[in-house]
């Protein structure tokens, strides 16, 4: 897997490093995303489907094969 961010895209509502810290942050200055780690290991592979499924500006790209995000259905 590997991750590419869009800081023009961003807006700067810090969902990427409140869910996945070790991956992004915040730049001081504007506020938008700073990629971390742009090729992170398996451990951080669920971490970083849920940052970018929860960026509301949807500026994080997940490239790559990767590991699926865990299955969150709870059945109906």
């Amino acid at each position: 897997m590997e991750l590419a961010v869009d800081r023009e895209r961003c807006i700067g509502a810090g969902m990427c490093a409140l869910l996945a810290p070790e991956l992004f942050d915040q730049d001081d200055a504007d506020g938008r995303v700073l990629l971390r780690d742009p090729v992170p290991p398996a451990a951080h592979h669920s971490a970083a489907h849920e940052a970018a499924h929860n960026c509301p500006a949807a500026a994080i790209t997940l490239l790559g094969r990767a590991s699926a995000p865990p299955d969150r259905h709870t059945g109906d």
